[in-house]
Formats: C-alpha cells, sequence, structure tokens
C-alpha cells in the first residue's frame, strides 16, 4: 500500500468549473515538476493548451505524452527536459518504464476525472505510476462526480486528505434546461432526431450513443439523409481524432456524433444542446453529459431519448441529484 505524508486534496467540482485552473496558476509559478493523468487523449490535450497559456511568459515547458502519438517524438522531448507533463495512464506508464520520464522531482501530481481513473481500468494503471512518485508529492484528484466506492479506493494511497465537495444536488448546472421525449420504440428515435434537425437552429451540439456501433450506424443514417454530422470514438486513429475535434472546436462542424469519450472536461463554448440518443446507464456519466452545452456560463439545453427501458435511469437520476427532466415544450426553439 503507498501512503503519502503531505497534503492530499480531493476536490469534487461542478462541470461548468475549469478543473485544474487554478491549481496549474498557482503550481507554475513556484513549483518544478507537475504531472496531471486524465483519462482521454482528448483531455489531457486539452490540459496541455490551457496549461501553455497560462505559462506562456513563464518559459514554462509542458508535454503531453498520450497514445497515438509517436513514442521516440516523446522520449526525445522528456530527455531535453520539460516542467509540465499530462498524459494518458497508458503512455505515462509506458515512458516510465522506459526510464525517458523520471518522477525523482515531481511536486504535484494531479489525477482529472478522477472517479473514471479510479474505477473500471484504469485504476491498476494509476497505481502502478503511484510506485514511482517521490514520498514528499502532493497529490490533488479532481472530478464533477465522486462516487462513495471511489472515495474508499481513495483511501489506499492516500492518508488524511482535504476534501473540498459539492453537494450532489447541486451539481446540474443551473443554465442547462433538461427535457426528455418519451419514444415508443427504440427504431423510432431516428425519425425523432430528424424531427428535431428541421425545427431548430443549432449553433452546436453533440448527440450521445452508448456504444460505437451505434454512434457509427447513426452517423451513418444521418449522412444519407443528407444531414452534415462528424462522429467520433474510441476505435478511430489518433489523427483522425485531432481533426475531427479541430473541425469541431473551431465550428467547422457543427454536429458530433460521439460516445462517453468526450463527456467529460472537453470545452467547446459554442455547443448550446447536448442530445442523448441513448440515456446513459451510469448516472454519474449524465452528469458530465449534459455539462458540455452551458459552459462558462452560457445557457445550454438537454434532451434524453426515453424509450420504455429507460425510465428507471431517469428517475434514478432525478432522485439521486434532486432534478427534474420535464417533457419537452412545444417552444424548445426558443429557449436555444
Amino acid at each position: 500500500m503507498i501512503v503519502f505524508t503531505t497534503t492530499i486534496i480531493i476536490i469534487l467540482i461542478q462541470t461548468s468549473s475549469s478543473s485544474l485552473l487554478s491549481s496549474s496558476l498557482s503550481f507554475i509559478t513556484i513549483t518544478i515538476l507537475m504531472m496531471i493523468v486524465a483519462p482521454t487523449r482528448e483531455l489531457a490535450l486539452q490540459i496541455k493548451t490551457v496549461i501553455t497559456a497560462l505559462g506562456d511568459f513563464l518559459n514554462v515547458r509542458i508535454h503531453a505524452c498520450v497514445g497515438g502519438t509517436l513514442v521516440r517524438d516523446d522520449i526525445r522531448t522528456l530527455q531535453d527536459g520539460v516542467h509540465v507533463v499530462v498524459g494518458t495512464p497508458g503512455r505515462v506508464y509506458d515512458m516510465i518504464n522506459r526510464r525517458a520520464l523520471r518522477l525523482d522531482e515531481v511536486r504535484l501530481f494531479v489525477l482529472d476525472e478522477a472517479d473514471e481513473m479510479l474505477s473500471r481500468g484504469f485504476k491498476d494503471q494509476i497505481y502502478d505510476v503511484f510506485k514511482f512518485m517521490p514520498e514528499m508529492v502532493q497529490c490533488t484528484i479532481f472530478s464533477a462526480t465522486m462516487p462513495m466506492e471511489v472515495l474508499e479506493v481513495t483511501q489506499k494511497f492516500m492518508r488524511d486528505p482535504v476534501m473540498i465537495l459539492v453537494k450532489k444536488d447541486e451539481l446540474t448546472l443551473e443554465g442547462i434546461k433538461q427535457f426528455y421525449i418519451a419514444i415508443e420504440r427504440e427504431e423510432w428515435k431516428l425519425e425523432t432526431l430528424i424531427d428535431l434537425y428541421k425545427t431548430l437552429t443549432i449553433t452546436q451540439a453533440i448527440i450521445y450513443c452508448n456504444t460505437r456501433r451505434k454512434v457509427d450506424w447513426l452517423t451513418q443514417q444521418m449522412q444519407l439523409k443528407d444531414f452534415t454530422v462528424s462522429s467520433m470514438h474510441g476505435d478511430l486513429e489518433q489523427k483522425e481524432r485531432d481533426i475531427i475535434m479541430r473541425e469541431f472546436r473551431s465550428g467547422s462542424s457543427r454536429v458530433l456524433i460521439t460516445t462517453d469519450l468526450l463527456a467529460r472536461g472537453i470545452d467547446v463554448q459554442q455547443v448550446s444542446l447536448v442530445i442523448n440518443y441513448d440515456l446513459p446507464t451510469i448516472r454519474e456519466n449524465y452528469i458530465h453529459r449534459i455539462g458540455r452545452s452551458g459552459r462558462f456560463g452560457r445557457k445550454g439545453v438537454s434532451i434524453n431519448f426515453i424509450v420504455k427501458n429507460d425510465v428507471k435511469y431517469m428517475k434514478d437520476i432525478e432522485e439521486f441529484y434532486n432534478t427534474q427532466i420535464e417533457e419537452m415544450p412545444l417552444n424548445l426553439a426558443d429557449l436555444i
């Protein structure tokens, strides 16, 4: 069991906040090296962009270690020396094993989207990275959702952490209006989506499906009907993912169909609408998904396509987060 003796901080934040902004800013002015680990390549690259902007006049050298890029480029950059490393667990651990990434001088370790990182497939990788951390490292973990079972996991490597928590009924964003459309049959969702398309003027929107196969199918169906959409999921090559995200951020692509790959942390300020074509079966993912709209105080709308089997999941979300998801009104266009 690994236990650190210095201050440990667990922070539960609202999804509209910039999770790492204050942490990054304070660190850059006083520390030597910082390590940030995030669950997806897109989030890691976004964090790098933010810290690069913050450290622009401080000569801070930042590098992103993510999969889908050339290993030799990572090794060369790390050997040249950097102040901040942002990465995904697999590539970070690979760089450690290759002795290209040395953690002897790390003063601050940040785990973003910690509930995702400490559950399922990432947990063992995170433990492996922790083993190489110096004893006096300060560890901070961030997420908009922190289930009790994840907080219990943190006890294995944290001692007396300072917890800054937001009540779960305050997590849903005030600026996001939440609606549902009751649909009798799964196969009628497509026509419902097309009807929405015809009636709404959308700045930018994200449509979430629960599987990669559904993303590909829905993208194909929309394109066959002459709707311009883009799509992204974990099966795509990194270069293709980078191009899709760049186009979506720039606004040249207005509608993105995706999985929970882009549910966490991604900031695209123009997104005004989130559609859950499939309602997530994990309630924490609901908060992360709808939080992609209404960023930085802007108004946003989330629409959930609900079939009979989804009702219990929607009720669970409403009860757990003390929120209300209303039936979609006829004047929805006035709300976006």
